[in-house]
């Protein structure tokens, strides 16, 4: 009797462990792919301002750097959205 007993609270203390590591790797894998997100728009709007400020505000590289950044904004929240409904 005394040997389950051990056996069951070893468990118990094996699987808390476990149980605990999982959720803190997901958190640590969206705040990545947030912080990747955050600089690829960080980029593309750092791209869109030197595109404007070479050669104007409505040229057609300021908008094609504009399509870009909307894009890379659309992206990163299509994937907030996804990682937020697998939970």
């Amino acid at each position: 009797m005394f040997n389950k007993i051990k056996t069951l609270i070893a468990a118990l203390v094996i699987f808390s462990f476990l149980g605990g590591a999982v959720p803190t790797q997901a958190l640590d894998r969206d705040h990545d792919n947030d912080r990747k997100c955050e600089q690829q728009i960080h980029k593309a709007e750092a791209n869109l301002q030197k595109a404007v400020r070479k050669h104007g505000e409505r040229s057609r590289q300021a908008e094609q750097k504009r399509h870009q950044l909307e894009e890379a904004r659309e992206r990163c929240h299509h994937d907030h959205d996804r990682d937020h409904d697998h939970r």
